[in-house]
C-alpha cells in the first residue's frame, strides 16, 4: 500500500508540470550526503511517520465474486493508516526553491484526495477514497524541526503532507459452489470407484425428480375420536 501511495504522489506531481520542467521527484531521506549528490532541481517527498487510524477500524467481512456471480473469497475490512510526508524543494538558489515549493503547494491543495485514475494495485481494487491533508502532519507525528535534526541537516522550508490510505486485509478463499449431489468414493485414488446415494431397490430417478426417486410411504393409523368405544 505504501509504494502505491508513493507512485500516486509521484504521478500527481509529475502531471502538475514538474516533469515537463525537468524537476525530479525523489523519496529519499534528505540527508547531507544526499543533498551533496543532487545535481538537478528536485522535490523530495520523504515519508517519516506511519500510524494506524484506530477510529476507522471496522468489522465484518466482504465477499468477492467471480464473473459468474459466485462467492469465491471473503475479505476482512481494510485498516486505515496515516502516512506523513515531509515535502521539500531543492534547487540552486533559495528563490528557486521557494518558487518550486509554491508550485507543489498549489498542486497539493487543489484536491482533498488522490485522483482515482492515479491509484493502482490494492488501492484501485478497494475503490475507496484516499484523503490528503496538506500542511498538517499527524496528531502525534514528530515536528518538522525534529525530523530535520534527526536527518542531520539544516532546517529548510517544507510542507507536511498526511495521506490516509486503506490497507487491504487478507483474502480467504471459500469452497466452490455445490453443483452435484452427494457422492461416496470407496477408493480415493480411483475416481471411477464412486457412486451416488440411491435406493438400491428402485431405479435411478429422472433429472427433474431431484436427488432421490420417490417411494411409497404408509399412511399413519387413524386416530380415535373422543367418545368412540373400543370394539
Amino acid at each position: 500500500m505504501i509504494d502505491e501511495v508513493d507512485e500516486a504522489l509521484r504521478r500527481l506531481l509529475a502531471e502538475s508540470g514538474l516533469a515537463a520542467a525537468g524537476v525530479e521527484v525523489a523519496f529519499d531521506a534528505p540527508t547531507r550526503d544526499w543533498a551533496a549528490r543532487r545535481s538537478t532541481p528536485t522535490v523530495c517527498v520523504f515519508l517519516y511517520d506511519i500510524r494506524e487510524d484506530h477510529t476507522r477500524r471496522g468489522s465484518g467481512a466482504g465477499e468477492v465474486y467471480d464473473e459468474a456471480g459466485f462467492v469465491v473469497a471473503r475479505r476482512g475490512p481494510p485498516r486505515w493508516f496515516e502516512l506523513t510526508y515531509l515535502v521539500s524543494a531543492w534547487a540552486g538558489r533559495p528563490e528557486d526553491e521557494h518558487r518550486l515549493l509554491s508550485r507543489v503547494l498549489v498542486c497539493l491543495t487543489a484536491r482533498d484526495e488522490l485522483p482515482t485514475h492515479l491509484l493502482g494495485g490494492t488501492l484501485a481494487e478497494l475503490g475507496l477514497l484516499v484523503p490528503l491533508d496538506t500542511g498538517a502532519g499527524g496528531p502525534d507525528a514528530p515536528s518538522a524541526s525534529d525530523v530535520w535534526s534527526a536527518l542531520g541537516g539544516e532546517l529548510k522550508p517544507s510542507i507536511a503532507l498526511r495521506v490516509r490510505a486503506p490497507l487491504a486485509s487478507l483474502t480467504r478463499l471459500t469452497a466452490p459452489p455445490v453443483t452435484e449431489g452427494l457422492v461416496i468414493r470407496s477408493d480415493p485414488a480411483d475416481d471411477t470407484a464412486s457412486r451416488r446415494l440411491r435406493y438400491t431397490e428402485l431405479p435411478p430417478p429422472a433429472p427433474e425428480e431431484g436427488f432421490a426417486a420417490p417411494r411409497d410411504r404408509p399412511l399413519p393409523p387413524a386416530r380415535r375420536r373422543r367418545g368412540d368405544r373400543r370394539p
